[in-house]
């Protein structure tokens, strides 16, 4: 067989392996076997030192051309593998994003908080209430002056007030926003009036220097205790349940008159007597009464014409008769991991 016969049979050979080569390995293997230290075309082109002039002219012509078109096929085939094992790599790493997860995720929690002040706040809007805020820095004269508690009234000693300047503080209950609402909301109407409030207060299991209130106020003509008392039974009852049983106990709150607090019957062992309610199967849940008439007049407002009806709920109270958490700081808190279990 000649030289350029053998040249020939390397090219149709090693194309015929190009072809059927599957990956890199090989088609490197190839090229070792052609173009390497010991390959078929380098061999028969060290021969070419011994050949007369006109052979080694012919030869290496053909040589140079199989060489050629050997590396030109094996750069194609080479860029074909590339982009073969990239698309096999994407199908691999490919993300079905329709597929559901196969881990599940931590969720949040409503806080516990967080839950019962929509609670609240949905029943009484259920029952025809609106919502009305105020500031949580507030004038002396609505946190006390105008609810008919003047500079010198002994009942300001009842709430440890933080002020920020003798006519500034941070009010202490939520009753300022009546005096507000009073003097910009024409009457009739139904407010219920949420938010913070401030007090200098020691922390403890029942006490907060930081705490949530909701202020209940209606202000209509001819309204009566028995209207107060016939709106609380409907909130508690649709907060607790249809077998919660309330009452009225007479109490003092400087700015109405008669004043009284709301209790239910327990909610741990339904009115028996427990170690929650003290044995006396009742428990204390609001304070509330009719407006006195004072501060009707500081806004304005006659109260010959006008009947105010007024009571304040306090939400962490409330959450923890819901929810039988016996200490405040837990609600207060953060803890994620009592957080976890509402």
């Amino acid at each position: 067989m000649s030289v350029l016969d053998s040249l020939e049979e390397i090219r149709e050979q090693a194309l015929a392996e190009l072809k059927s080569s599957k990956s890199l390995e090989e088609l490197d293997q190839l090229r070792v076997s052609v173009f390497g230290k010991n390959g078929n075309l380098t061999s028969i082109l060290r021969t070419m030192g011994k050949m007369d002039p006109q052979e080694r002219a012919a030869v290496g012509k053909e040589a140079n051309r199989v060489k050629q078109a050997l590396e030109s096929a094996l750069n194609e085939r080479k860029e074909i593998l590339l982009r073969a094992a990239q698309q096999a790599k994407f199908e691999l790493e490919r993300v079905d994003v329709t597929a559901p997860g196969r881990h599940t995720l931590p969720t949040g929690r409503i806080h516990p908080m967080t839950q019962t002040y929509r609670e609240i706040r949905d029943a009484l809007v259920g029952m025809g209430f609106s919502l009305f805020g105020g500031p949580e820095i507030e004038l002396d004269e609505n946190n006390f002056t105008l609810l008919n508690l003047p500079p010198d009234h002994p009942a300001r000693d009842m709430q440890d007030t933080f002020y920020i300047n003798e006519n500034v503080v941070l009010r202490t209950h939520t009753s300022p926003c009546e005096i507000r609402a009073l003097k910009s909301v024409k009457p009739p109407f139904r407010l219920i009036m949420p938010g913070r409030v401030f007090r200098v207060d020691e922390v403890d299991a029942s006490h907060s220097p930081v705490f949530m209130q909701i202020e209940g106020f209606i202000v209509d003509k001819g309204l009566t205790l028995g209207d107060l008392k016939g709106t609380l039974d409907t909130f508690v009852r649709a907060v607790f349940g249809d077998e919660v049983r309330t009452r009225l106990r007479p109490s003092y709150f400087p700015f109405t008159e008669p004043s009284a607090e709301m209790d239910m019957s327990c909610t741990i062992c339904g009115g028996k007597g427990c170690r929650v309610c003290k044995g006396t199967g009742w428990i204390e849940i609001l304070g509330c009464g009719i407006t006195n008439p004072h501060e009707l007049e500081n806004c304005g407002l006659d109260p010959k014409e006008w009947t105010a009806l007024a009571f304040g709920v306090g939400v962490d109270r409330v959450a923890s008769l819901k929810y039988g958490i016996s200490d405040i700081r837990l609600e207060y808190e953060n803890d994620a991991r009592f957080l976890r279990q509402f």
